[in-house]
């Protein structure tokens, strides 16, 4: 699914043309018979135009009645004079005025951009259809496999004692994460989707209010993210370094597919592990494509991504060709937006197996991150390596110690 969304994004950008200034360079022009229109725009004009082909717009300056600044036209199309002078309004819309910009180069001169009808055309029908279906088809199968499989119990004799397995700053930095991801995920699908959901149910008003919420909940709360993504790193890397002792962990699914399959491990296994990169990675690669969505004249992303990944010849092997470094303000905010919401996909269709197992999936895997106690006899069982080394630290109770009460 997820090599299918960037296939799409990636033909979709191949196809789309990078600027108006760029597709005003071609040199040779198709001609296009308007004596149908009477000299004005035809259909095929304006999807030549959103196809990024040269269109010459010579053609229409001195097509009207010869008055264009000093009194109005005869005609039903005639100018209005003094009141309007069309060669700008043409120039403007063909990117041809002489603009004077103070920042930004000749791509912030582009005050139309016919590229960006493609954009919305993914963002409308590939990027919502088939990022829906990976969050319903993860939900699907974790549905099934639960139906199958049940709630993975401790299968040895509970201790009643119980061992710390997460400290007050480890459970503060993964909420701080988990939340804000949570209330980011709701709100970046309303933006996303709201409209084709909430208008027909509750109508345009009630979108309006829940559309101006998500936004500023999206805007702010992001930074509580990138707060505990950044917290997550830094106390937990140490921890997730792969080893030998992960390939044991893969070799039997974990032990989560069969009962009473309990393979060694230390504080994370490779399944957390997995899980911890994906954040990592996939969070690192939402929140730059953020900051590129708040911040689009100061931290353009892809043109300079682009320019990185030709130098190293990467796309052309790959029969990409040379990918496009001359982008304006607005697609590079269009690109953003599209890659932003694709992982996001992504990450949250991981998160969705990650709270699975955390909550209904394995008994006693909440209190990890809950009280931060969790049972010895589920510290045995899933993390048998780790719990030896407390015992040998004498930070956990040592073997056959007398029972206290368990938190």
């Amino acid at each position: 699914m997820t090599r299918l969304l960037y296939t799409l994004f990636l033909s979709l950008l191949l196809a789309a043309p990078v600027s108006s200034v760029t597709a005003q360079q071609a040199t040779e022009t198709p001609q296009i018979d308007r004596s149908a229109t009477g000299g004005a725009p035809t259909l095929e004009d304006i999807l030549a135009r959103q196809r990024g082909e040269a269109v010459d717009n010579s053609w229409r300056r001195g097509t009207d009645d010869g008055s264009a600044d000093t009194a109005p036209g005869t005609g039903p199309l005639g100018t209005l004079g003094g009141m309007s002078n069309s060669d700008v309004w043409r120039d403007l819309r063909f990117n041809e005025a002489d603009i004077k910009v103070s920042a930004g180069g000749p791509v912030a001169k582009v005050l139309v951009q016919d590229s960006g009808m493609a954009w919305l055309q993914f963002r409308e029908g590939p990027l919502i259809t088939y990022g829906g279906l990976a969050l319903l088809g993860t939900l699907g199968l974790l549905v099934i496999f639960y139906l199958f499989r049940g709630k993975i119990r401790i299968d040895g004799k509970k201790s009643g004692r119980t061992v710390t397995r997460f400290a007050f700053i480890e459970r503060f930095a993964h909420w701080l994460m988990a939340g804000s991801f949570i209330l980011l995920g709701i709100t970046g699908l309303i933006t996303l989707m709201g409209r084709k959901f909430i208008i027909p149910a509750f109508g345009h008003e009630a979108f309006s209010t829940v559309a101006i919420a998500s936004k500023w909940i999206h805007n702010n709360i992001s930074w509580a993210f990138m707060l505990g993504l950044a917290m997550a790193f830094v106390l937990w890397v140490v921890h997730n370094i792969p080893n030998k002792t992960d390939l044991k962990w893969l070799a039997v699914g974990g032990g989560i597919f069969k009962k009473g399959v309990h393979p060694p491990a230390r504080k994370f296994n490779a399944g957390q592990k997995m899980i911890f990169w994906s954040v990592i990675i996939l969070g690192a690669s939402i929140s730059a494509s953020g900051l590129s969505l708040l911040f689009p004249f100061e931290l353009p992303m892809f043109a300079k991504t682009f320019a990185i990944l030709n130098d190293t010849g990467l796309p052309q092997m790959v029969g990409l060709g040379v990918l496009p470094t001359d982008l304006p303000p607005h697609q590079e905010m269009q690109l953003a937006q599209a890659w932003h919401a694709i992982v996001s996909f992504v990450l949250m269709a991981i998160i969705l197996a990650h709270i699975y197992i955390g909550s209904v999936g394995m008994e006693g895997a909440f209190d990890a991150m809950g009280s931060g106690e969790v049972e010895e006899q589920w510290a045995r069982e899933h993390h048998g390596l780790w719990l030896e080394e407390l015992q040998q630290k004498g930070q956990a109770p040592a073997p056959g110690k007398a029972p206290t009460p368990a938190e």
